[in-house]
């Protein structure tokens, strides 16, 4: 966990993003759905941030996915994902998030040793078919669509708790100001600028942050956990990826959503509003949700945070793993561009950036 007095090194963030793993093969976790669930199926191994993840295709019996927690994940909070997955299946059973099956002993969280000498937690998943929306367009009506599954998802958490649902996450921007000594992992050119001025400006923000209303939320509606069908009038199939939800800001969480409809490709000649895509997400998530206007005023802040954040994280990370550098990396060429836009606005012009503008 964070402490207000971390310095970096030695002291990480979380360890399951500091810590090494042994992978396990895609053999081993046939194995492992086989023993523990009955499932016979071939394994193939999804790319991730800290844990092994395999896609397994048990032909007629069912696709699905199977996830070996880092071994330094705390079982705590892996029941809370687990709880918080249940519970929403119960609340909002229309909504498309994954279903979470138990062994052959009916445990939702059984714990394997793995060949690596690793006591590691395991989860089998359904799997959901389609294409992640990062690998895809969308139309402005689609994107009303994420912003109106956004909220609803919020609704079905809002009587939502657990005992580890405040912990404190390093992807939740609420933490940003504990990341600061991570600013020497940014290159030390314009980049660790622009990343500082995110720092400044958060800080001035923060105590408004504070007074904001919290509950239990997803926290990572991006791009990458949004499985889409350009044929569904729905378009979104799924909502997957519940590793970073956290009790914290209903601002946050969808100042998260909003940053992540930011063009990938941002040409300076013509580009003038990183929030034009966005807007339409907030559109559709006003028809199901409200937010206050001081919520509003702050969302475009804590975009320009949660853009600090991936960088301060993702250049710390793509030093400990350069053999994991690509993935690490994968989205933060897009944000220097536009951590380089917020920092050509003023302070007064960001405040504005939403209110009035839907």
């Amino acid at each position: 966990m964070l402490h207000d007095n971390i310095h970096l090194p030695p002291r990480p963030p979380a360890p399951e993003l500091s810590e090494a793993r042994r992978p396990i093969s895609k053999a081993e976790a046939e194995t492992i759905a086989e023993q523990l669930y009955g499932k016979r199926g071939s394994a193939k191994r999804f790319e991730t941030e800290k844990d092994d993840t395999f896609f397994l295709d048990c032909g007629e019996n069912g696709q699905f996915v199977l996830k070996v927690a880092h071994p330094s994940e705390s079982l705590d909070e892996l029941d809370f994902q687990v709880a918080l997955m249940r519970h929403v299946e119960l609340r909002a059973p229309a909504l498309p998030t994954p279903r979470i099956f138990g062994d052959l002993q009916g445990q939702f969280l059984p714990v394997v040793t793995t060949s690596g000498a690793e006591r590691r937690v395991v989860r089998l998943i359904s799997f959901i078919r389609g294409t992640p929306l990062d690998k895809t367009n969308s139309t402005a009506a689609q994107r009303v669509c994420v912003g109106e599954l956004l909220a609803k998802l919020r609704n079905a958490m809002a009587d939502f708790s657990h005992p580890a649902d405040g912990r404190e996450l390093a992807w939740d921007v609420t933490h940003l100001l504990k990341l600061s000594d991570m600013l020497d992992h940014v290159p030390n050119d314009e980049r660790r600028a622009w990343v500082k001025t995110a720092l400044d400006r958060f800080a001035e923000i923060k105590p408004g942050l504070n007074r904001c209303r919290r509950q239990v939320l997803h926290n990572d509606f991006n791009t990458s956990n949004l499985v889409v069908d350009h044929s569904n009038p729905q378009f979104v199939n799924g909502i997957i990826d519940f590793g970073d939800a956290v009790r914290t800001a209903i601002a946050v969480d969808v100042s998260t959503a909003l940053m992540n409809q930011m063009p990938k490709q941002l040409d300076d000649t013509n580009r003038q509003d990183l929030f034009l895509e966005p807007r339409d997400v907030l559109r559709g998530y006003l028809r199901h949700a409200d937010l206050e206007h001081e919520e509003l005023l702050l969302i475009p802040f804590l975009a320009m945070g949660r853009l600090a954040v991936r960088a301060l994280l993702t250049c710390w990370r793509a030093q400990l793993f350069p053999e994991n550098r690509s993935y690490i990396l994968r989205h933060t060429q897009a944000g220097w561009a536009h951590l380089r836009w917020f920092n050509n606005l003023s302070t007064n012009q960001i405040s504005d950036l939403l209110t009035g503008r839907i």
